[in-house]
């Protein structure tokens, strides 16, 4: 089976629909969504209802801060452009919108993977796996084999040895890993709706469980008219700017 993994989607309506399409032609038979829902972007009615449908279907999805934010009232933990845009998505959401995001789990465990927001150690809490070492923590804090981070809107992928060393490695676009049973393994897709590392083309991953192959992609979309929408929205400028250059 072939599991399309999208974290960090941040109500990206153009990115998360070029990357589902994308999906789709690569014939994926099951979705997960690691979290981030909303936040930054325009569409977030849209992007929860679309994750709603795949859901129905048999996709896993995952809370992540930001659709969190929208069950805490004044978000004081975020920065004030981050929590405009919380304030704003909680105003445009419909009650059962909002009820999806409440019921959505900090983590979900099917045979040797597990998937998570943040981190394996403490996925409430929504720590980073800013590098080597963290990247390591979360691995010990699990026994799964293959864990799917999101969170981080960098595409990374760590690996750990049976004595315990771990290594960082930066993928290649479409390129195929074989992720081999004699190593543990922490997989970052980057970010579907935001992504940072200079690239502003969508990011996804996939996994093969029966071949064991990653593949990260980088997706190009319509990000000029997704920036549109967040200035015409009234939401920070930057937020729209940033899809433009991936920073």
């Amino acid at each position: 089976m072939l599991i399309a993994i999208l974290t960090d989607l941040h109500a990206n309506r153009e990115a998360v629909t070029a990357c589902l399409a994308h999906a789709a032609q690569k014939k994926a038979g099951r979705y997960a969504f690691l979290g981030d829902l909303v936040g930054y972007g325009a569409d977030p009615g849209w992007v929860i209802d679309t994750v709603m449908d795949y859901v129905r279907q048999g996709a896993w999805a995952l809370i992540g801060n930001h659709d969190a934010g929208l069950l805490q009232g004044d978000g004081q933990s975020m920065n004030p452009v981050a929590r405009q845009v919380v304030d704003w998505t909680r105003a445009h959401l419909m009650p059962e919108q909002s009820a999806f995001i409440s019921q959505l789990p900090y983590r979900i465990e099917w045979e040797d993977l597990l998937f998570v927001h943040a981190n394996a150690w403490a996925p409430e809490k929504w720590e980073y796996i800013d590098g080597v070492m963290e990247a390591t923590r979360s691995m010990h804090a699990t026994k799964a084999a293959i864990t799917f981070c999101g969170h981080v809107h960098m595409p990374t992928l760590f690996h750990m040895s049976l004595t315990g060393k771990t290594g960082e490695f930066m993928p290649t676009p479409e390129t195929s890993i074989p992720l081999n049973r004699q190593r543990r393994w922490l997989v970052i897709p980057g970010s579907c709706g935001q992504p940072r590392d200079g690239n502003p083309a969508a990011c996804y991953a996939t996994f093969n469980t029966e071949t064991r192959d990653l593949t990260y992609y980088r997706i190009p979309y319509d990000a000029e008219a997704a920036c549109k929408k967040i200035i015409d929205a009234g939401l920070h400028p930057s937020l729209g700017r940033r899809l433009l250059t991936g920073n």
